[in-house]
C-alpha cells in the first residue's frame, strides 16, 4: 500500500532528525506541490512513496542510508518533459536545502546520487547505484503495473507527436537493454533483472510494431 501524505510527512521529518538537522520551513509542502504539478502522471509523490518502500527492502545495501533516502526524496523534485536538465535542477534544490539546513557536508554525496538518475551510465554496487536501481524498480513490476507505468510516461509526453515519442522511447529502452547488468547490486539484479528485461523487450516490440489507426 502506498504511504499516505501524513505518513510521508512524518517520515520526511524523521529522516531530517536522523540527519541531525531541520529542513527549511515549508519544505515538505513544497515537495508535495512539486510532485503534484499538472502534467505529472508517473513522476509523482506516489512514485517517491514506492521508491521509499523499495528502499526499506534494500536499506542494508546502503553505505549511507540516510543520504540515499534523501536523494530518493529529491531526485524528481524538478521534472518537466520540456527540459533536459531535470536532474541537475533537482540536485541544485538539494544543495540549497542542505546548505540552508547547515549540513553542507552531505551535498557531494546527495548531489552525485541525484545526478545518477539521469541514466547516462550503468548502475554500480554503491550508493549512487542503489538510488538508480530503486528508481528503475518499476521496470520489474508485474505486467499490468508496468503497462500503467507505460501509459503514465506517455501521458507526460502527450505534447510530443506520436511517431517522435515512439522513436525516442524506443531509444531509451534500447539503452536500458544495453546495460549489463541493468541493476548494479547483485541482490537486486537477481530479484529484478529477468522480469525487467522481459517487460522492456515487450514494450520495445510494441513500439517498433505497426502503429494502430
Amino acid at each position: 500500500m502506498p504511504l499516505n501524505h501524513t505518513e510521508l510527512e512524518d517520515r520526511w521529518h524523521r529522516l531530517w532528525r536522523a540527519l541531525g538537522a531541520a529542513p527549511a520551513a515549508g519544505a515538505f509542502n513544497y515537495l508535495r506541490m512539486q510532485y503534484s504539478e499538472p502534467g505529472r502522471h508517473y513522476h509523482t509523490l506516489e512514485h517517491i512513496a514506492a521508491c521509499l518502500e523499495h528502499f526499506d527492502s534494500w536499506r542494508h545495501l546502503a553505505d549511507k542510508p540516510h543520504l540515499v533516502e534523501l536523494a530518493l526524496w529529491l531526485h524528481d523534485v524538478i521534472y518537466d518533459t520540456h527540459r533536459v536538465d531535470n536532474e541537475a535542477c533537482s540536485a541544485q534544490y538539494a544543495i540549497t536545502l542542505l546548505t540552508a539546513a547547515g549540513v553542507p557536508e552531505y551535498i557531494p554525496a546527495v548531489e552525485a546520487m541525484i545526478m545518477a538518475t539521469n541514466h547516462q551510465t550503468g548502475s554500480q554496487a554503491d550508493d549512487c547505484g542503489l538510488v538508480l536501481d530503486i528508481d528503475l524498480a518499476v521496470l520489474a513490476q508485474p505486467p499490468q503495473a508496468y503497462k500503467s507505468y507505460q501509459q503514465a510516461v506517455q501521458q507526460e509526453f502527450a505534447w510530443v507527436p506520436d511517431d517522435l515519442f515512439r522513436a525516442g522511447r524506443a531509444d531509451v529502452l534500447r539503452g536500458l537493454l544495453s546495460c549489463h547488468p541493468l541493476y548494479g547490486h547483485p541482490e537486486i539484479s537477481a530479484a529484478w533483472e529477468a522480469i525487467a528485461r522481459s517487460n522492456i523487450e515487450s514494450e520495445l516490440l510494441e513500439l517498433e510494431g505497426p502503429q494502430s489507426n
